[in-house]
This record gives C-alpha cells, structure tokens and sequence, in this order.
C-alpha cells in the first residue's frame, strides 16, 4: 500500500468520530489525488457508496465549490470508462475460467 492509501486508510478508521463536513472534504479531496471510484473510495473509508456520493456532490458543493468541481470531473470521467472497465473484467474472468478448463 502506498503512503497516500496508508494515509487514507487510517481516516477511514476515524470516520465515524468526525464532522460530516470534514468528512466531505475527506473524501473529496481523496478522490482527487487518488482518481478513485466512488464504490472503493467507499470501501477504504468504510462507509457506503451513497455517503460518498452524497458527500461530494451535495454537501462539498455547498462547502467547497472548487473543490467540488474538481470531484465531479474525476466522477465524470470515471462514468465515461465504467463500461471499458466492465468489459475488461468479463474479459479477464473468461480468460481466467479458459485457463483453469486447459490446466
């Protein structure tokens, strides 16, 4: 893991003990940096994908425009390769699933 991850990781530890709104920033600027989906932005954090959802577009707006602007960007472009990623993972599964049948 690297030290931005390791970072990350320990405040999704402490994420239930602080602010929804540090927990807005948090998460935005995590996605940031990282260029991370929402589902596992979610799962380091700990909390579910509507919060995170919720959080960086509804409440950051409100707290941080700018930095709202930047999240939505990153989610945009990450919807507009979600079906590439897709794609790629039935790839890998049947390709995986035809090695194991020729082993």
């Amino acid at each position: 893991m690297n030290k931005l991850k390791q970072k990350y990781f320990i405040w999704g530890l402490l994420m239930r003990k602080i602010s929804i709104e540090e927990r807005a920033i948090s998460l935005g600027r995590y996605i940031v940096e990282t260029k991370d989906t929402v589902r596992s932005t979610a799962k380091k954090f700990g909390v579910s994908k509507s919060t995170v959802h919720k959080d960086v577009t509804d409440r950051l707006l409100k707290i941080n425009p700018y930095l709202a602007k930047e999240v939505r960007l990153i989610l945009n472009e990450n919807k507009a390769e979600r079906h590439l990623r897709g794609g790629m993972a039935t790839k890998l599964k049947y390709l995986k699933k035809k090695k194991q049948n020729f082993v």
